[in-house]
């Protein structure tokens, strides 16, 4: 097996001790960085390449921090104005991923790129 294999099978067992500690030493570091920035090279480098990195000059990765949960209606006190049906505010459902929306806050950021992929 090659050391991309040993890799993947790391990152299967999440549980590990190894890759506990690891996560979550990552996790405190990238919440201390920007919410988009540029990474020097990818958290995972074999699932990385399996989505089409090649570590040469023209590929960059960025980083993206989303917060999670559902969308709030931008409205002032709650006054939507309209049929009852239409009305909510709290328990509405963005209708995209959180995927797709990073990979369009990074497009509008580097509006000089084009983004191949992202995990």
């Amino acid at each position: 097996m090659g050391a991309y294999k040993y890799l993947e099978e790391l990152y299967k067992k999440k549980q590990s001790d190894a890759l506990r500690f690891l996560l979550r030493i990552r996790c405190w570091q990238f919440r201390q960085l920007t919410a988009i920035h540029r990474a020097t090279r990818p958290t995972r480098p074999d699932k990385a390449r399996r989505l089409g990195y090649k570590a040469k000059q023209g590929y960059v990765i960025y980083r993206v921090r989303i917060k999670r949960g559902g969308r709030k209606r931008t409205v002032r006190k709650g006054n939507t104005a309209g049929k009852p049906t239409n009305q909510g505010v709290k328990q509405l459902k963005w209708q995209r991923g959180l995927r797709s929306k990073a990979e369009e806050r990074v497009g509008r950021k580097c509006g000089n790129l084009r983004v191949l992929n992202s995990y």
